[in-house]
């Protein structure tokens, strides 16, 4: 290496081997970092359940380059070791004698529920009319219950959609605000009857303590009167007419509302003017 002088200004000249050599050692010393990395990855991978959803943050108490962290996370993804869900998300397959199983859909969405132990959300629609027994039916829209809602967007083969809940969210109050949920949107239940869908929330309902049936009437207060209306039919009907006063007092007493089939399944619906 030296130097010439122009005008007062010195110039550095490098050595063009010098520096052909303290690269190559630089991109080999890169090259074993980002071998470690993708090892020390695939080693915290293995200890993951099947399905789980996990990002680069998930590595980084670890790992000191994002960089690397990427390019090993999608290094991985394109060996078939791990998939893609989503930018920035990936997750580990379970294999089973039709293929690979996709996430779970709590997986899928999980980071849009909580954060660092505080939830914010839950899983609604059709995934909880699943899991309640109200259909068989499946889809690729899942809906996700929130105090503050967002527009829809893709994520892997979901469109996540999002409803207006003007409770607050707990993890204790998810269950009744699910229940709700299946009363406010009983007509929109598929591949069921309306008559069908109130037996089995009934059924639900009538498991719950009363403690709960009291929690589920105040939540209820901040449902539309059609919910408020069916909620005390069907506690009236389980002859716990005594809880049922507030929502009987926030109901305007000249409105109707029309549920079609439900007096054959709630035989107190007409004292609620439900027809």
């Amino acid at each position: 290496m030296k130097s010439n002088c122009f005008e007062g200004v010195v110039v550095e000249f490098i050595c063009p081997v010098i520096y052909e050599k303290n690269w190559t050692n630089t991109c080999s010393f890169y090259n074993i970092y980002c071998m470690r990395t993708t090892e020390y990855i695939k080693n915290n991978i293995d200890r993951l359940p099947n399905g789980y959803v996990f990002t680069c943050n998930d590595f980084m108490d670890q790992v000191e380059s994002r960089e690397a962290l990427v390019k090993a996370l999608n290094r991985l993804a394109a060996s078939g070791r791990i998939v893609k869900l989503a930018k920035g998300r990936y997750y580990k397959p379970e294999p089973s004698p039709f293929g690979e199983l996709p996430p779970s859909q709590y997986q899928t969405v999980k980071d849009l529920l909580e954060s660092q132990g505080k939830i914010f959300g839950y899983l609604t629609g059709l995934s909880m009319y699943n899991s309640l027994g109200l259909t068989t039916q499946v889809g690729n829209i899942i809906q996700i219950g929130r105090n503050e809602i967002r527009s829809s967007f893709k994520r892997g083969k979901y469109t996540i959609s999002f409803v207006k809940q003007k409770n607050r969210i707990t993890k204790e109050n998810i269950p009744l605000l699910q229940l709700l949920d299946g009363l406010r949107f009983i007509k929109k239940i598929p591949d069921s009857s309306i008559g069908s869908s109130c037996r089995i929330l009934q059924n639900r309902i009538e498991n719950l303590s009363e403690k709960e049936q009291r929690a589920m009437v105040r939540l209820a207060m901040k449902y539309p009167p059609v919910t408020r209306a069916l909620l005390g039919a069907i506690l009236c009907d389980l002859g716990q007419d005594e809880i049922t006063g507030k929502l009987k007092e926030s109901l305007n007493p000249l409105t109707s509302y029309i549920i079609p089939g439900v007096s054959k399944a709630v035989s107190s619906a007409p004292e609620w003017s439900i027809k």
